[in-house]
């Protein structure tokens, strides 16, 4: 076992990568060869405290029990290691953070020749979880160092002990011009190897910014000498996919490693005028720094000093000579969250002490920055999403730059970030979920599974189930679209997918780090953001379809100056805030999510969609019975499902939604008048807010047609059918791919036979799931010009070099049969002769 360790060893060090962290085996085996004595690695005895030390995960990994077990036994000297002493062994319990060294710890402090270290150990552990309990029974006993242990949690030490944020911090810039979006931190293609950190970072950067993660590593070593460390610069920063895995990345480039903690990094900077807001949260929750500033005058190899005044809440950025460059804000809220390495670290820690101090009848001390909470100013009401919040947290509504909690209904779990989600689940030694539903997905592998993929189906599921989560099986489809089917109206969600927008109730998706703390604790911590409203007018014209009313949100947000063109500035509106939309009488549940899905696109938060509510009584009554079906087919966990049944006919009796006041306020407002949508609406390559009306783009060439992802239901594959319908119909394109978003919705379809209808054409049908809107596995052609329903666009997502369009169902049918993006009069003539005839075989709206 040791050889094979130290072959994977010699070979990641070539790669310029730490060995992987001991799995269970291997750190049993260290453990035997330490009380046998036995030398099996060079370096001796030592060099396996080292790798106990050093290499072994904390929290509740399988591994860090044996380790936590072992370092107990040498507590009470059994066995005797010379080489590790008592005091030794309760010092790396306590460096483990929480999980499985707590109890050991507890019975250390029963112990009169072990208490006092114990409580140093504990000390400083936040993730202490039930431990609390137990401390203040011993101190209700009389344990006088279970007293002490409770007064140095109430007045912080864990947090005064560290460092705060320094108030000069001297960089060297490595900038990237324009955009960088998350598939060009952690590319698609390279999904198997997120949660190996160091090895999925390698990846980082190759097509967008060729040999720019070793710029980096040389500055890192560089270092040392200038006493310039480097950071990341970008004009736009984090958007698209809510990928921790992007943020892990550049945090493995830019941080500093955790001691005792194997293979993560944190505290690294970055520096962007525009930071997308789930990358901006992930990167404060992994203890890392995110500026936002205007980045205009920076170039790679310039050397900077970032000067910080938190009590001032503002920065400025000089050049080597002193010569202020730009000054930005900066809230006294990040320098908390980087003392505490990063922001989940803080808000457990704060809790913890809270609870400590209320314990011993003491205030919690005033370490921590404390925003004021906003007042409505006279006449001034709440949005939709503020109501909603605001019932989460148990108040009317929360106005924007509140801090608050609210309780979390609904988490769900894709398979891309799942497995680090699980690692994040492990360091936050969480044995059992708190929030009510938990579900988890395999939608983005299942299609093409590895064999590392096909394990990770069997053991990410079983650890969802043992929690009290759900797990779906592999082709059942996408989370968001199985999430919409099992959502409480007017509740708060999260999702580790940037496209988990509930069309009832609201969403705030993150990474993998919140989307752990909030099914294991139960909330989720939301910094309100400002609202945008778009006021949807009128009808749309005949022949135009929904995901035209989507496109031009972008569209006619240009014509009103709250969004700038892809590569011609950085305004945006919607950016960081809940976009809110109303106004489309007759909406169902689904075409909601249609609407709310892509929000994703133009960088919003969250999003809300006001719906009517005999259409929310049918979505609700449709979700009971799929419960139903859920639970007769064995799935798990029964008593999530149950309740969740449970209380979905509970809202049934007494059914209400939320609105919004009458005087509630904006930071913006967008009409659409859906009469001026004269003809479809497209996104052209390769940015979903390129958009541009049909007639601009028509002619151009098409090789390959994809009808799926999570932004198109049953109605979207009848419609496509029927352009396919009559005689002589062929296609026109080299390839059309069909994927339906979930197993019900195939099942479905195959019944009608709609597919079978694909199937004669020679279509490549996918199992339900992401297929080429994720691109991380089944993929176009290099360089292929490509029309899709998918959610976004990027450079080489669906393909290497791919040149990608966007729109409607129909119009992506229309393509495929003519090989070309039509003119409008084509496109009006196919859609009267094919697909309107049959509007109510099809189910009507699009």
């Amino acid at each position: 076992m040791f050889s094979h360790y130290r072959q994977q060893e010699s070979d990641r060090e070539k790669l310029g990568i730490p060995p992987l962290p001991l799995n269970r085996e291997e750190t049993a085996l260290v453990c035997l060869c330490l009380t046998e004595g036995q030398t099996v690695m060079p370096g001796g005895d030592e060099n396996l405290v080292a790798l106990l030390a050093d290499r072994v995960p904390g929290g509740v990994d399988p591994a860090a029990e044996i380790k936590a077990n072992f370092l107990s036994d040498i507590a009470y000297g059994k066995p005797v290691v010379d080489i590790l002493p008592p005091e030794l062994a309760i010092e790396l319990l306590g460096a483990m953070g929480g999980g499985y060294n707590i109890p050991p710890l507890l019975a250390c402090m029963e112990d009169a020749h072990l208490d006092p270290m114990a409580v140093r150990a504990l000390s400083g552990c936040i993730l202490a979880g039930d431990a609390v309990s137990e401390v203040e029974k011993m101190h209700k006993a009389g344990n006088a160092l279970a007293g002490r242990l409770i007064e140095t949690w109430a007045a912080g030490e864990w947090f005064a002990s560290r460092p705060p944020v320094p108030e000069c911090l001297r960089l060297v810039v490595y900038k990237v011009d324009g955009e960088v979006n998350t598939d060009d931190l952690s590319p698609a293609r390279e999904v198997g190897t997120r949660p190996d950190i160091p090895l999925h970072a390698l990846s980082m950067g190759a097509t967008r910014f060729p040999g720019g993660r070793q710029a980096i590593e040389k500055m890192r070593r560089d270092a040392a000498a200038t006493g310039f460390f480097p950071v990341f610069v970008a004009d736009t920063l984090g958007t698209g996919s809510s990928r921790k895995s992007a943020v892990n990345s550049l945090m493995w480039a830019l941080g500093d490693d955790i001691p005792h903690i194997p293979n993560i990094r944190r505290g690294g900077v970055v520096i962007a005028t525009r930071i997308a807001p789930i990358f901006r949260t992930s990167f404060r929750d992994s203890g890392g720094l995110p500026i936002e500033a205007d980045t205009g005058a920076l170039r790679t190899g310039q050397k900077i000093v970032v000067r910080l005044d938190p009590a001032a809440g503002s920065g400025r950025i000089e050049d080597e000579g002193g010569a202020e460059l730009c000054a930005f804000p900066f809230a006294a809220a990040l320098a908390d969250e980087w003392r505490a390495g990063g922001r989940i670290n803080l808000i457990i820690g704060r809790k913890l002490t809270e609870r400590a101090a209320a314990i011993i009848g003491k205030e919690p001390p005033a370490l921590f920055d404390v925003a004021p909470v906003p007042v409505p100013e006279p006449g001034q009401g709440y949005t939709l999403a503020q109501k909603i919040v605001g019932r989460a947290a148990g108040k009317a509504g929360v106005l924007p730059g509140e801090l608050c909690e609210p309780a979390i209904s609904s988490v769900c779990s894709p398979d891309t970030t799942g497995p680090l989600t699980r690692d994040e689940l492990v360091s936050l030694a969480c044995l059992k979920f708190s929030a009510p539903m938990v579900m988890q997905s395999f939608c983005h592998t299942a299609a093409y599974p590895t064999d590392k993929d096909k394990a990770m189906h069997v053991s990410l599921a079983e650890f969802m189930r043992e929690r009290g989560g759900v797990a779906l099986k592999p082709g059942d489809g996408i989370i968001h679209s199985w999430i919409n089917r099992l959502i409480l109206p007017d509740r708060v969600g999260t999702g580790g997918d940037s496209h988990t927008r509930f069309p009832l109730g609201v969403s705030f998706p993150a990474g993998s780090g919140l989307i752990a703390l909030a099914a294991a604790m139960g909330f989720l911590p939301v910094e309100m953001p400002e609202s945008v409203l778009v006021e949807f007018s009128g009808a749309l014209p005949e022949g135009m379809q929904l995901r035209d009313a989507v496109n031009a949100v972008p569209l006619f947000a240009m014509e009103e100056g709250l969004l700038d063109r892809p590569g011609q500035g950085n305004r945006n509106a919607f950016n960081g805030r809940v976009l809110e939309m109303e106004g489309m009488a007759g909406l169902t549940a689904e075409e909601g999510f249609e609407l709310a899905n892509a929000s994703a696109e133009r960088s919003a938060a969250a999003a809300t969609v006001r719906l009517e509510l005999p259409r929310v009584v049918e979505h609700i009554e449709s979700c009971v019975r799929l419960i139903d079906s859920l639970l007769a087919d064995g799935y798990r966990s029964a008593d999530a499902l149950a309740k969740r049944k449970t209380e979905m006919e509970e809202w049934l009796e007494k059914p209400s939604l939320l609105a919004r006041d009458a005087n509630a306020r904006f930071a913006a407002t967008l009409r659409v008048d859906l009469a001026k949508i004269r003809e479809p609406i497209i996104a052209c390559p390769n940015n979903p807010d390129n958009v541009a009306w049909l007639s601009e783009r028509a002619g151009e060439r098409v090789d390959e047609v994809f009808i799926g992802s999570c932004m198109t239901s049953v109605r979207h594959f009848r419609a496509a059918a029927k352009v396919f319908s009559g005689p002589g119909a062929h296609l026109g394109v080299k390839r059309l791919w069909i994927a339906t978003p979930t197993r019900m919705d195939h099942d479905r379809l195959a019944q009608e036979g709609v597919l079978q209808c694909f199937e004669k054409l020679g279509a490549r049908l996918e199992i339900p799931g992401c297929s080429l809107c994720m691109g991380n596995q089944a993929r176009v052609a290099d360089n292929a010009a490509v029309f899709s329903t998918s959610t976004r666009n990027f450079d080489n997502r669906m393909g290497a070099g791919a040149r990608a369009y966007l729109g409607s169902a129909v119009l992506a049918a229309i393509v495929a049969r003519t090989g070309r993006i039509p003119a409008a009069k084509e496109y009006f003539g196919l859609y009267r002769e094919l697909v309107l005839p049959h509007w109510e075989e099809i189910g009507g709206p699009l």
